[in-house]
């Protein structure tokens, strides 16, 4: 009698971006494999709609991260990945945004790599291009802008490592500042301080994408101020430039309670989504 064996079975990471906030704003192949994961660890700064397109059987885990608290360190979460896709799992890191802007992706793809486990990486759209657009605002315009920026505000608290070079950025036409909400008047400091003038227009768009996004319009000097007045709660994303004056004729979302439904795969016909 010849005896069978069984080839045990391959795992993979699927590192994802969950999109800017909005749930249907996932790519289709990001919720493709997020609907046939074995194991989803995932972000605070999804959408929780995106939980349930998750199996029944499949394993959940929370890694998320906040300002002064983290859930797991990046190190234990690079294990956890690890650790999953090495059991044969196919491991969905659900990450809001983009795997690669701001969200540690790169570190996470190194420790598969250096494990030597297979991997792949789904674009998310990211909320430095998708918050400005819900608020009405282009990062590049004919005339106004012919480029952009996007840099972290975390920098701007005074660490001593930083690289990141505000007189470079005072010379662009249009800064994206993510993460920069409790920074906002050092950043302004130093771009004012770089030749960037008080004047410039700025905005700061809070929970952008959701039923919750509000916006509020200004100048640079005066940006911190009109944060405080707001009380804007984070996550929120600063524009800076010219492009930010544009929202005043260009705001289209009024968010109306619909923002959070999320439009099903098998409501939109004649779609067709490659096999992993």
């Amino acid at each position: 009698m010849r005896t069978l064996r069984l080839t045990p079975r391959r795992g993979k990471a699927y590192l994802i971006g969950a999109g800017p906030g909005r749930a249907d704003l996932i790519t289709v192949r990001g919720l493709t494999l997020l609907r046939r994961a074995d194991v989803v660890i995932f972000d605070r700064l999804i959408a929780r709609e995106l939980l349930d397109e998750i199996r029944a059987d499949a394993e959940e885990v929370f890694v998320g991260k906040e300002s002064g608290h983290h859930t797991l360190p990046q190190s234990a979460i690079n294990e956890l990945i690890v650790d999953r896709v090495r059991q044969g799992k196919q491991v969905v890191r659900l990450k809001g945004g983009d795997p690669f802007v701001f969200g540690r992706g790169g570190e996470e793809a190194q420790a598969l790599h250096d494990a030597g486990l297979p991997f792949e990486i789904v674009p998310g759209i990211s909320s430095a291009l998708a918050v400005p657009a819900y608020a009405g605002i282009p990062v590049t315009h004919r005339g106004l802008s012919t480029a952009f920026a996007v840099v972290t505000g975390h920098e701007c608290s005074g660490k001593a490592a930083s690289t990141t070079d505000w007189d470079a950025l005072a010379r662009i036409p249009t800064l994206v500042v993510l993460m920069g909400l409790g920074n906002a008047e050092c950043i302004a400091e130093k771009l004012i301080a770089a030749g960037l003038a008080p004047s410039t227009p700025a905005a700061a768009i809070s929970q952008g994408t959701t039923d919750e996004q509000q916006v509020i319009t200004t100048t640079l000097v005066d940006l911190a101020n009109a944060i405080a007045q707001a009380a804007l709660p984070s996550p929120a994303i600063l524009v800076i430039g010219a492009v930010a004056a544009l929202t005043e004729e260009l705001a289209w979302f009024a968010p109306s309670g619909q923002a959070a439904g999320f439009l099903s795969l098998a409501a939109t016909p004649g779609l067709r989504v490659a096999h992993a």
